[in-house]
């Protein structure tokens, strides 16, 4: 029953990935196409996380003046024939106990030949106000705060001015405008962030008639989503949800494929005989004598296989496998039972035998061994894509792993990035081996109890 339930929780999990968020966008969506995951924090925790950590880590705010949204306010005072000036201010309440990890300033503006100019401050929650940056605006571009070194340099000067002493440690943008201005700020032990209502007031001038611009704040978190992001802003959830479907379908495939040819190779060696036996078993002694796997690392690096092709590539590899002399031997013993004779008296013929007579008769004792292969080669294709001899395209678990390799997701830190597929990972095998040895015991009882 368990095995049963965690395999219907996945087969749910597939279903509704499928019917959501289909193939093509899926990919498209793990390609990181077009800046898709700019709003996105880097590296950020599941946010489920903030249930069990000892203080709460920020998650993502963004604001947007093209939106309405709380806390935005956008106003446009024209003067003169064809001059404006506009004034936005960005409005948020920050009751968070740790740093934001980015903070970027996306904008968009529209003129013809001259284009508009901003004036960004900052304002924290006692009322002090920072002058951030003088822009001239192109029609789209972004002012990457957390990444002005400038305005670092004046933060940490004015810091440095109010308290007499320089911080002991890298004090970066975002603390800077985050924190409390005492001297707990001067030790990275102390320094904590200022809660509390921040306010990004923008002002600028448009010079032409039709000219307009438009901002959007993304105060990246820490924490997001049911379970976080990687180094590319990348939701690892796509890739958690459809790797479900993947696995499963790869898995299943690979495992029945592979049972059910080589049944059929086993019986036709064992029902003819001679030559025809002889032939079929020296290919299988040959296939037993080969190395599988690093054959197969030799083709996927070779020929950069898609995970179909490759599953191809693995029934091929497989079809002449141990299989075929197990499954002979057993038949072998049932081409001498009684009712095999008798078909052979009406005159069925030799086809009709093996795939009605011989084949069946062994079937259910080659379930619980087929439901228990299938996580082999769900690993088998996880284990690839962690060499990094995968699908490229398809979001897949082991993809996410290697990646995580890649990155050094666990030297960083980053462990929910490895733990979450590795997870699935073992529940999959979880619920086949339940299950298999469960079917072993239905279809096998004269099994003895351990």
């Amino acid at each position: 029953m368990a095995g049963i339930a965690i395999l219907l929780i996945l087969v749910g999990i597939s279903i509704y990935t499928i019917t959501t968020i289909p193939y093509e966008r899926a990919t498209y969506l793990w390609q990181a196409g077009k800046g898709i995951w700019l709003d996105n924090p880097r590296n950020a925790l599941p946010s489920w996380m903030n249930l069990f950590l000892p203080k709460k880590l920020p998650e993502t705010i963004i604001l947007d003046t093209a939106e309405k949204q709380r806390g935005v306010t956008k106003i446009v005072v024209p003067f003169g024939k064809t001059m404006s000036k506009v004034i936005m201010e960005l409005t948020f309440n920050y009751e968070y106990d740790d740093f934001p990890s980015e903070i970027n300033l996306f904008y968009s503006s529209k003129f013809t030949s001259t284009p508009p100019q901003l004036t960004v401050y900052w304002v924290k929650p006692n009322g002090e106000k920072f002058k951030l940056k003088d822009l001239t605006l192109s029609e789209k571009g972004a002012y990457y705060i957390s990444n002005d070194e400038e305005l670092a340099k004046t933060l940490i000067n004015h810091i440095r001015e109010k308290l007499g002493e320089e911080p002991e440690y890298g004090i970066t943008t975002e603390i800077a405008l985050f924190a409390k201005e005492d001297k707990s700020i001067l030790k990275k032990e102390t320094v904590s962030p200022l809660k509390g209502k921040y306010r990004m007031a923008i002002e600028g001038m448009l010079f032409e008639k039709d000219s307009d611009v438009n901002v959007k704040l993304v105060v990246y978190g820490k924490v997001y989503g049911m379970a976080g992001t990687d180094h590319l802003r990348r939701d690892l959830m796509i890739a958690l949800l459809w790797g479900t479907p993947i696995a499963l379908s790869f898995g299943m495939t690979a495992a029945l494929s592979i049972a059910v040819l080589q049944m059929i190779i086993a019986a036709t060696s064992a029902w003819f005989g001679g030559r025809v036996d002889f032939i079929l078993q020296r290919l299988t002694e040959i296939n037993m004598t080969l190395p599988f796997l690093p054959i197969l690392i030799m083709i996927a690096v070779f020929y950069k296989l898609n995970i179909w092709t490759m599953l191809l590539v693995i029934v091929a590899l497989s079809i002449f496998g141990s299989g075929v002399k197990t499954y002979r031997a057993v038949f072998l013993q049932v081409k001498e039972f009684p009712y095999i004779d008798a078909a052979r008296s009406y005159g069925a013929s030799s086809l009709r035998i093996i795939f009605l007579y011989i084949i069946p008769k062994i079937l259910p004792t080659i379930i619980p061994s087929l439901v228990l292969s299938v996580p082999d080669f769900v690993f088998l294709e996880a284990a690839l894509a962690i060499l990094g001899l995968g699908d490229p395209v398809a979001p897949t678990w082991g993809k996410i792993i290697d990646d995580a390799f890649s990155a050094g997701a666990l030297y960083k830190g980053y462990f929910y990035w490895v733990l979450e597929p590795s997870f699935l990972l073992i529940l999959t095998a979880l619920g086949f081996a339940l299950l298999g040895l469960s079917l072993d015991k239905i279809f096998n009882p004269r099994l003895k109890e351990v």
